[in-house]
């Protein structure tokens, strides 16, 4: 029988002179941290393997449904830019904080997939972090305030920051090509008195898109 070809539509084009974002691109490893919610019971068969499985609070002694359990459970895991980690199979150790702060995350971070860049000692540039020292700096600045992780972070989520922010505005390659130049002269933001920062990530609002440019080879193919 013949089949009759289905419509597809053109997608609409969205317009370059809006709304972006600007932040300071890190070079580091991608990474996330994966949280999932179920209802309390869910994995009554185990933890499924590269997740670490984390047991709610319990209900509050005044609450109508108080059983002395807890109402949720968590199932946390992490992975880099193509692959699930694990402690045993880890990426510059990026899974072990996971697993060491899998509690904290929950509470701070909520369920969801919480993409970032890790970043620090003994990863590519460093940024003069030493003895093992790391961040872990999620992308979302549209949820996450860099203020508010970093001060609650002290007390709950060790290494836990946001890539900073450097200008938000209508696009432009004017200002693009100033805030790189800051760079150069500035140093880092993520890291200051860091002289060699790696570069911009713009956020294009519309476009819900994003897009690099680099300090260094900026014009040199990725690999070359």
């Amino acid at each position: 029988m013949l089949e009759i070809p289905e419509f597809k539509g053109f997608p609409k084009i969205p317009r370059l002179y809006r709304q972006a974002v600007w932040s300071e691109k890190l070079d580091g490893t991608n990474a996330a941290v994966g949280i999932v919610e179920y209802s309390f019971g869910t994995w009554v068969d185990g933890t499924p393997g590269m997740m670490k499985y984390v047991m709610g609070n319990p209900l509050p002694v005044d609450h109508p449904q108080y059983d002395g359990l807890p109402d949720k459970e968590y199932l946390v895991y992490a992975q880099s830019r193509n692959r699930l980690i694990s402690p045993a199979d880890d990426n510059h150790g990026f899974a072990r904080w996971v697993w060491d702060n899998a509690e904290k995350l929950i509470e701070l971070l909520g369920p969801g997939l919480h993409s970032g860049e890790w970043w620090g000692s003994g990863i590519y540039r460093g940024y003069g972090l030493t003895k093992g020292e790391k961040r872990f700096s999620l992308f979302n600045t549209g949820k996450w305030n860099r203020a508010i992780v970093r001060s609650e972070a002290e007390n709950t989520v060790p290494w836990l920051d946001v890539v900073p922010v450097v200008y938000q505005g209508i696009f432009s390659t004017e200002i693009t090509d100033a805030l790189k130049d800051t760079l150069r002269t500035n140093g880092s933001y993520a890291a200051p008195e860091f002289m060699r920062p790696e570069g911009i990530v713009i956020y294009h609002v519309a476009a819900n898109s994003y897009f690099k440019t680099l300090l260094e080879g900026d014009d040199t193919p990725k690999g070359e």
